[in-house]
């Protein structure tokens, strides 16, 4: 498939999730009650497809936590069911998967949607298990975002609608206040994962490369207090608030506050259920893109390091995580946009980037 722009990738996001069709109201479920940014830039980017394009009540939302049987049937009725993409349809990640399944086996009622997933299991019985719980669900569509994961899904879920489609931040192109900064600093960020999905090939210390600052999401050091008693909740978010993202890190602070008032996105989140939770979300969308603003080239393990990356039209390397994720999603939508490679080793880290400072 040859697809040149993140406009084109987008459009093809539209045009898959158009399958879908119409409803007037739905549950969103599955939010990412923890700071990784790519979750975060997910779950916003069906959020404003859900409420701009098909112009649909969110009329519930949960975490997989905190979820209620209750309250869905109260609030939803027998309307759809949205499960949040990811990458967690698998066995690595295995309480979102086990929260996935419970929901598709309770509800054959009505509708469920997967929004886009990367699909990775290492046991071929959690496999089997998944597709006869997927399979027994009479009206279950499943969006997936790359080759690799479309073929698994196919050969598998076959009593369910599967359909190819990219990641759902790529709503989120063109939106108001995403674009890369004027003027970026000189040095080079090596955006670096260090979980479960590193990929160890290609450590920091390998690449010797000057003006190299090393770090993860930035957001990963916020105190969120999801768990804790409601005092401690209370305690958690003045602290998260008024010091961390705010007198600590001043000039992040006022950058936020120019941003929201300016760009209004907070009026979104009127007729949606947990507005406080997607405001939160719309924090961390704004802290992942002042914090790659910072810099001119960014080299990232992380799948949503990249496709921020495309976003903001920031020229990147992207390198291998420890499954097929990263390199079938590049292989599947983003390997003809002239400013982003792939680099599979410390060798074409080194060579690319000499290619990303001459274009």
């Amino acid at each position: 498939m040859n697809i040149a722009q993140p406009q084109q990738i987008t459009q093809h996001l539209h045009t898959a999730l158009s399958k879908i069709g119409q409803f007037e109201k739905c549950a969103f479920l599955d939010y990412p009650n923890y700071p990784n940014i790519g979750d975060h830039l997910i779950w916003l980017g069906g959020l404003f497809y859900l409420t701009d394009i098909l112009q649909t009540q969110v009329s519930y939302t949960a975490n997989i936590n905190n979820f209620s049987d209750e309250l869905l049937k109260q609030k939803v009725g027998k309307n759809p069911i949205i499960l949040n993409g990811g990458g967690n349809l698998g066995d690595l990640w295995p309480p979102y998967q086990k929260f996935r399944e419970k929901i598709i086996s309770q509800y054959p009622d009505r509708p469920i949607i997967i929004f886009p997933q990367s699909i990775y299991f290492t046991n071929q019985v959690n496999l089997d298990n998944a597709a006869k719980t997927f399979n027994s669900h009479p009206n279950l569509t499943i969006f997936v975002r790359d080759n690799y994961s479309y073929q698994i899904a196919s050969n598998n879920f076959i009593n369910c609608q599967v359909v190819k489609a990219p990641d759902l931040a790529f709503h989120l192109l063109k939106l108001p206040g995403i674009c890369k900064s004027s003027q970026p600093n000189q040095a080079i960020l090596y955006h670096y994962r260090q979980d479960r999905e590193l990929d160890k090939k290609i450590a920091p210390a390998s690449l010797n490369l000057p003006n190299l600052v090393v770090e993860d999401w930035q957001a990963f050091h916020l105190v969120l207090g999801n768990s804790q008693p409601l005092l401690l909740k209370k305690i958690a978010y003045l602290y998260r608030e008024f010091w961390q993202k705010g007198l600590l890190t001043p000039k992040e602070f006022f950058s936020r506050q120019k941003w929201f008032s300016k760009y209004q996105y907070k009026q979104k989140f009127s007729q949606v259920d947990n507005p406080e939770l997607q405001q939160l979300s719309l924090s961390l969308l704004h802290a992942g893109i002042y914090q790659f603003q910072q810099y001119q080239v960014i080299i990232t393990n992380r799948l949503h390091g990249h496709i921020l990356c495309l976003l903001l039209g920031i020229p990147h390397l992207f390198l291998p995580n420890s499954y097929h994720k990263n390199e079938s999603f590049y292989q599947t939508w983003s390997q003809d946009i002239s400013w982003c490679h792939f680099a599979k080793n410390s060798e074409e880290v080194k060579v690319k980037i000499r290619e990303l400072f001459k274009s």
